[in-house]
């Protein structure tokens, strides 16, 4: 295989409105995109990185540069999995070789994934925390949404009162809750007492990565989803048996190819699969939809948050997302 030449870039992409989580709120996405060429074709994939773990776009770019030879030589995905880190910059390099794969053999990265009949899929759309009444009425802008994720803050009291407000305003959706780690195993029991009493189906990271033991022994009403807590495919383990469903992030486990991996894994020990996002464009998207066939739960709104996405994009419709070959993986992209 000849050698690939490596160039990126770093994009802002601007939110339409602020956006809150516990602990953080975020007015903008900034992401790497990274293309590798053969001289012929090019191939390109998008990482915005792990912001609680410091991989940021300076982070990225600094590992695109020390790994340049690496990448450059690289002979397969699976090689890259094994010499680069985890993380955004191997997401952005191995969505690049799937794409560029798929370009070589004028087939799409559905079919190399051995995907014959794609589908729509049913994706959350996420409110980010606000107050209760703003957040019902952002429920009810979400008019043909047919699952709605909420964040929470960490703050007992109102994060009942959100997701109440919520319920109320949308009485027909899935709700799910990503508590992002805002709470310790002390306030577990009142939280879950809360959120069922709201029909809520998903509890996402409750509890800080490191203190997954607290889970032993728990036994919750409500299926709750590892987030934070699994980055890669060597965390899928220690989930057994504190954690119902494993939410895979491409930038977390670093590109599409381990995040098959993981989800192959996950389903052979018994474990429900949600694909997720960090936030980003299109670009970013079309491969977790790859992942997205093969999960119970799908959060991919990323683009929907953003001023504008890149063209062509992904196509939202009745509370679904559907990726086209024109996105990203196979030569209809740019």
């Amino acid at each position: 295989m000849p050698a690939l030449s490596l160039a990126y870039r770093v994009e802002t992409h601007r939110l339409s409105a602020p956006f809150r989580i516990s602990g953080f709120v975020f007015e903008s996405s900034d992401v790497v995109v990274a293309e590798l060429s053969d001289g012929e074709f090019t191939g390109r994939g998008e990482a915005a990185g792990v912001y609680y773990l410091g991989d940021d776009s300076a982070h990225i770019v600094a590992e695109l540069e020390v790994y340049r030879e690496v990448i450059e030589r690289c002979a397969d995905r699976e090689q890259l999995r094994q010499l680069m880190p985890r993380g955004g910059a191997r997401n952005a390099v191995d969505c690049a070789l799937w794409d560029l794969e798929a370009k070589r053999r004028d087939t799409d990265a559905l079919r190399l994934a051995t995907i014959r009949e794609p589908r729509a899929l049913v994706t959350t759309f996420t409110l980010g925390a606000d107050e209760p009444e703003v957040m019902a009425e952002g429920a009810r802008r979400y008019a043909d949404a047919q699952a709605i994720k909420i964040k929470l803050t960490g703050e007992l009291e109102i994060d009942i009162a959100r997701v109440a407000a919520i319920r109320a305003a949308r009485p027909d959706v899935w709700l799910g809750v990503d508590a992002n780690q805002g709470y310790a195993r002390a306030d577990l029991d009142s939280l879950v007492e809360g959120l069922s009493m709201q029909r809520v189906s998903l509890l996402e990271q409750p509890l800080k990565r490191g203190r997954e033991s607290d889970l032993d022994g728990y036994r919750c009403p409500i299926p709750i989803a590892a987030d934070e807590s699994a980055l890669g495919l060597d965390d899928v383990p220690a989930l057994l048996g504190r954690f119902d469903v494993i939410n895979i992030k491409l930038d977390k486990c670093g590109g599409l190819t381990e995040a098959l991996l993981i989800a192959d894994e996950a389903k052979r020990q018994g474990l429900g699969v949600m694909v997720g996002n960090m936030v980003g464009t299109s670009l970013a998207m079309a491969p977790a939809f790859v992942v997205g066939q093969h999960c119970d739960v799908v959060d991919l709104d990323g683009p929907t948050f953003l001023v504008e996405d890149r063209k062509p994009s992904c196509q939202y419709r009745d509370g679904t997302i559907w990726c086209s070959d024109e996105v990203w993986g196979s030569r209809l992209a740019a």
